[in-house]
């Protein structure tokens, strides 16, 4: 039985392990010199344990006396997980180096944290929820403090660690209240003791509360306060990082909690996350219009995006669940190519984000202005981009499941929300004259730019072929 439940926690153990032997090499060793060994070192074990991870038989597995959950759904949700972070680590190497970041820290506290991250996805139990939950979150609020020099920086990783504490204390309030009225902190054994479909007062405000608790950690509103701070006060590779895996880890975790230990009760959380899905689609679009800073403007598309995934998780059926998958899926994909061009976006040798600076920058570099048109359309839903897609299969599952408010407003906020994106095409096309952006792009920076634009373009064929390993995860979840 121990092997067993070795096994299943296998690429979790060789992460952390590999982890600890890096940062105890670099500290007796020269340690900031390593630094770009161990970037390319950590990205290159993210891509081994997400082939690793995506090619493993499709079984379910439990370890661990049902706290550790290996099936089809954690391994979607891990490798993308996986993909995205060696993605951000891959294109942020130049970047950290030049800015004068480039600590052997960097790399291994992204490990850590995507270490949390897989095992949030594979929770089981309210405690290793909560661990897995926790080793992200404080590997998080490391990273947005990063740059230790910067004014900034610092009060982005105090925000969001006074925030994200208040956060973890709610959705502990939660979970105890939860054991409390059932006596069991186990998935499985929580959905037992909901009878008729309804769970009881005591247990609907414990599940309240732990839904309030993820809602932050995906920026949901009204819980995305520290959102727009803390992607602008943070290193814009942290920042990168931040829009990419945790959201998709975060997102997964949510529908691992209200299926596995609230699924018999659907019709008394649904509604919940509608509206907060709702309210986070129009807030997200609708502060962003004004907003002048990229990595802003970012923030507040983050949140809306986000809105546009619990869509598909309010539904609660099998079709939303596979919806909410390709949804994200899609979204680090377009993050990831989007985050590519801001790191490259210099003026007078400092970092520029102000989008006022992309005036008639397609005159200068037309193919990465290409590049980041086919991004933009995608993240606003134009089509026939693949992010048009994406949003058309989380408003389909939310009529199918008779909310078609919900889908309504899903439209008209995407609506408000193509603004921003199509007015930074504008300034790349249209705008005045002004002094020129630099875009001093490193190779992974261009190729990852590339690939994702051509993804936003290829993979309307056939998703990519992620459509069947989606549906298998939404399967096994919604059972």
């Amino acid at each position: 039985m121990i092997s067993a439940d070795f096994s299943a926690i296998l690429p979790e153990v060789v992460l952390v392990l590999y982890a600890m032997a890096a940062l105890l090499g670099a500290v007796y060793t020269g340690k900031d010199e390593l630094a770009g060994t161990l970037t390319w070192a950590t990205v290159a074990v993210f891509t081994g344990l997400a082939a690793w991870i995506g090619l493993s038989a499709p079984d379910a597995v439990t370890a661990f006396g049902g706290m550790f959950v290996d099936d089809p759904f954690a391994r979607f949700a891990k490798v993308t997980v996986l993909l995205g972070a060696a993605a951000v680590l891959a294109m942020s190497a130049d970047y950290m180096a030049r800015r004068g970041l480039a600590r052997f820290e960097f790399p291994l506290v992204v490990a850590l944290a995507v270490a949390g991250m897989m095992i949030m996805v594979s929770a089981g139990d309210l405690m290793s929820l909560y661990m897995g939950l926790e080793l992200q979150s404080l590997s998080l609020y490391i990273l947005a403090a990063f740059r230790r020099e910067s004014v900034k920086s610092t009060e982005a990783g105090l925000k969001y660690f006074v925030l994200g504490s208040l956060s973890s204390g709610l959705l502990l309030y939660g979970a105890s209240l939860t054991y409390g009225f059932t006596g069991t902190t186990l998935f499985a054994g929580i959905i037992e003791t909901i009878q008729g479909g309804h769970v009881s007062v005591g247990l609907l405000f414990g599940l309240v509360l732990m839904i309030t608790g993820l809602a932050f950690k995906v920026s949901a509103v009204p819980f995305h306060m520290w959102t727009p701070d803390v992607y602008e006060g943070s290193p814009t590779p942290v920042t990168a990082f931040f829009a990419t895996a945790p959201k998709m880890a975060a997102m997964a975790l949510f529908a691992r909690l209200v299926f596995d230990a609230f699924g018999a009760a659907v019709a008394d959380w649904s509604q919940v996350i509608a509206v907060i899905a709702a309210l986070s689609m129009f807030v997200g679009a609708i502060a962003a219009i004004g907003q002048r800073n990229i990595k802003r403007l970012m923030a507040y598309s983050s949140i809306a995006h986000m809105g546009f995934a619990l869509m598909g998780l309010a539904a609660g059926t099998e079709a939303g669940v596979k919806a909410m998958l390709i949804y994200m899926a899609v979204y680090v994909a377009m993050n990831v190519g989007t985050f590519a061009f801001i790191l490259s976006m210099e003026k007078d040798g400092a970092p520029a984000t102000d989008i006022d600076t992309l005036n008639l920058y397609a005159r200068k570099e037309p193919i990465k202005a290409l590049a980041m048109l086919v991004l933009l359309f995608s993240l606003a839903g134009v089509p026939p981009m693949l992010g048009f897609f994406a949003k058309y299969g989380v408003l389909l599952a939310a009529v199918n499941a008779d909310m078609v408010l919900l889908a309504v407003a899903g439209a008209v906020a995407s609506v408000i929300g193509a603004f921003y994106y199509l007015r930074i095409v504008y300034y790349m096309y249209f705008g005045t004259e002004a002094e020129g952006l630099e875009t001093r792009m490193v190779p992974a920076q261009w190729i990852l730019l590339m690939a994702s634009a051509i993804v936003m373009v290829a993979g309307v064929v056939n998703l990519l072929g992620i459509e069947g390993a989606a549906a298998l995860a939404a399967e096994v979840l919604v059972r």
